[in-house]
Parts: C-alpha cells; structure tokens; sequence
C-alpha cells in the first residue's frame, strides 16, 4: 500500500488526500461486506446495490456478465440453501482513481432447512471496483475454491 502517496483526487492537501484515500478503503471494505450480506439475505434482486450494469462474475458455479446474469448465478447456486454464512477475511485493497483492485479470502457455510451445515467452503477472491454515482461497485469477480469440507462425511479436499 502506498500509504505516504497522495491521492490523485487531492488538490496538494496531503492531510485532505489521506482522509480521502482511507474514506474509499473503508466504502470498498464495506462493500465487501455488503457482497456476503447480498448472498446471505437472497437479496439477488437487489444485485445494484452491489455490482456495476455490466459486472462479470468467474466462480466455480459459472461465468456470467451483466448485473441480472449475475443475480441469476448467485440465485441458482445459494438459493436451494435455507442459509449460508459468508464470512470474507484479509481484504487488500489498491485505489487508483475512481477504479479499485481488491484481494479477500472467504469461508461460507451452506445449510439446508432445518439441518447443520451441509459442506463449508474456502475461496481466495480477486475483485475489481469502480466509483459510481451511487457509490463503489464490484465491475468483476474472480474466484479460487482452495478448499471443501463435506460435513457429513468429514470429506475434505
């Protein structure tokens, strides 16, 4: 991270800069958030609040672009789950301008109704953003399964 560097939206204030600067870290940390949240809720309608009209999406369950493809994907592989639990760890973001490149690791649970967690999942995430008028957005998504636990077997790998 380029910490002491002024931000390119500064007007020579490095104080003003770095208030700026960590202002963006903290909204696309919070997106982040808002990412797992999205999933866990089922909010897939609400997909906006999260990605960009033409975001793209590569995870083990497909590769989609486009907001509504993207919904669709999220509805498809965590709706038949009476819940999941996203849990994203270790962001590393990088703000150049009004765009963003993220780095976050996640573990996320998935429940069948009424039954203890059915397998758990460990992802290495790589993201891009882009500052919007209604705030930053995800513009892409790209995801690494490392690993599975199966919990009813004990079966990992």
């Amino acid at each position: 991270m380029n910490v002491g560097v002024t931000n390119e939206k500064g007007g020579g204030d490095a104080a003003e800069d770095t208030v700026a600067r960590l202002a963006d870290r903290a909204e696309i940390t919070d997106l982040l958030s808002r990412h797992g949240r999205w999933l866990d809720d089922k909010r897939f309608d609400d997909v906006r609040s999260v990605f960009t009209e033409d975001a793209v999406v590569v995870v083990g369950s497909g590769e989609v672009q486009g907001a509504d493809r993207v919904a669709g994907l999220a509805a498809r592989s965590h709706g038949p789950f009476a819940r999941t639990h996203h849990l994203t760890t270790n962001p590393l973001v990088e703000v150049e301008g009004d765009r963003a490149v993220l780095g976050a690791q996640q573990i996320a649970v998935f429940c069948r109704e009424g039954e203890a967690p059915e397998f758990t999942v460990g992802e290495e995430y790589r993201m891009e953003a882009v500052r919007t008028p209604e705030g930053w957005r995800l513009s892409r998504v790209e995801g690494d399964l490392l690993w599975r636990l199966d919990h009813a077997t004990g079966v990992g790998r």
